[in-house]
């Protein structure tokens, strides 16, 4: 999936932006978020 499919028309996104690295989405695993590009997880 592209970046640019996560996108709505007017710009938003229904993904968290990580916080440690700011460019990448946070993965939902259920019980957990995770960025794929630093590591960063938070735990539900």
């Amino acid at each position: 999936m592209a970046h640019y499919e996560l996108y709505n028309d007017d710009g938003s996104t229904d993904r968290e932006q990580c916080p440690r690295c700011a460019d990448a989405f946070l993965a939902d695993h259920g019980d957990r978020s995770h960025c794929g590009k630093c590591g960063y997880t938070e735990w539900e």
